[in-house]
């Protein structure tokens, strides 16, 4: 599903240029929807999102949690808002690039762990006979997508 032009444009005054077909945007909207589900429901795919703070000290990282976690939760979901929002959108403003590429990263990092990603993957690529290929190229294309986006944002640091 790599495309061959760059989905994301830096434009003169500000902003940036989207051009991402109709599949690939349906695909960016089903997977924010069901990251949406999955933080709302506190479901444990979606704990990835929510690391603990001290890896040594489940007390302090339950307090930090207690303290916390509703706003984070928030953030997160009004990053998904904001990219149902403007996915039929030409063109983002920097905030709404922003959401998109935190969105992505979130996705990335649920499938990732769901499907069990290594370092191996991006060392030797998907095999051919893995169970998984299809959710594993979704994977490596968000992982482009994001990349792509990256780069668009960093021509404005």
């Amino acid at each position: 599903m790599m495309l061959a032009r760059r989905p994301f444009k830096p434009l003169d005054g500000g902003g940036y240029r989207v051009k991402l077909g109709a599949p690939e945007r349906a695909a960016i909207r089903d997977v924010c929807a069901e990251l949406r589900t999955l933080v709302v429901a506190n479901d444990a795919a979606a704990a990835r999102l929510f690391p603990p703070a001290f890896r040594d000290d489940e007390g302090a990282s339950a307090a930090f949690d207690e303290l916390i976690h509703d706003d984070l939760e928030a953030q997160r979901l009004a990053t998904f808002d904001t990219v149902a929002a403007s996915l039929d959108a030409d063109r983002l403003d920097e905030e709404q690039a922003a959401a998109w590429c935190g969105a992505l990263n979130d996705a990335r990092l649920v499938l990732g762990e769901r499907l069990g990603v290594t370092e191996d993957l991006y060392e030797n690529g998907i095999p051919r006979d893995d169970p998984h290929a299809r959710e594993l190229a979704f994977y490596a294309w968000l992982t482009w997508l994001q990349g792509e986006l990256v780069e668009a944002l960093s021509t404005r640091l």
